[in-house]
């Protein structure tokens, strides 16, 4: 295709950085929210705080790896993770030592998210597959309302609808309604 290594690894510090930042923000947005908030609080586990918790520090931690990223800037370090993801995809044996070399905070950042993945269904995570796919392809709804006064239901002589009073009531009711006519 024409793109080097070292290009793509900046298009991945700038849009991953982007996209990382605007994602820490939203998460400290919920972990401050889930943790201030009484009534969010009361409904909510200690699990779904554990996991707010681990999905924040691990954009804290990918945020983190652009100091390390930028400071090799040839493309050596996006080649030792396609490297790694390979030999992980494969089988090989040999993926961990393609590792050996990488900073500590790109073997953190990997080992949380292989951690949230693992921990996935066990959690409130799983509704991520659980989207109604099928409400993105539905026809299209129109709600009408109406510009007309609503109507008043009428009252009866106990304040309720007219039947409170029984069917001597309702009798009643009509007999009037036939007199004044």
């Amino acid at each position: 295709m024409g793109i080097s290594h070292g290009f793509k690894q900046i298009v991945a510090v700038v849009v991953g950085g982007l996209a990382g930042i605007a994602a820490w923000v939203g998460a400290t947005l919920l972990l401050h929210r889930r943790l201030l908030d009484p009534r969010i609080r009361r409904s909510s586990s200690i699990g779904d705080i554990l996991v707010l918790i681990l999905i924040w520090l691990q954009l804290t931690m990918g945020i983190g790896t652009t100091y390390w990223t930028m400071q090799h800037l040839n493309g050596e370090e996006m080649i030792r993770f396609m490297g790694w993801a390979n030999a992980l995809i494969t089988f090989d044996p040999s993926a961990p030592a393609l590792l050996s070399e990488a900073a500590l905070i790109y073997k953190l950042h990997i080992v949380l998210g292989l951690t949230l993945f693992l921990i996935t269904p066990f959690t409130r995570l799983v509704h991520i597959w659980s989207a109604p796919l099928g409400y993105m392809i539905r026809p299209g709804y129109q709600i009408v309302r109406s510009l007309a006064p609503l109507r008043r239901t009428p009252k009866g002589p106990l304040g309720g609808a007219p039947s409170a009073g029984g069917t001597t009531v309702m009798r009643q009711q009509s007999e009037e309604g036939q007199a004044g006519a």
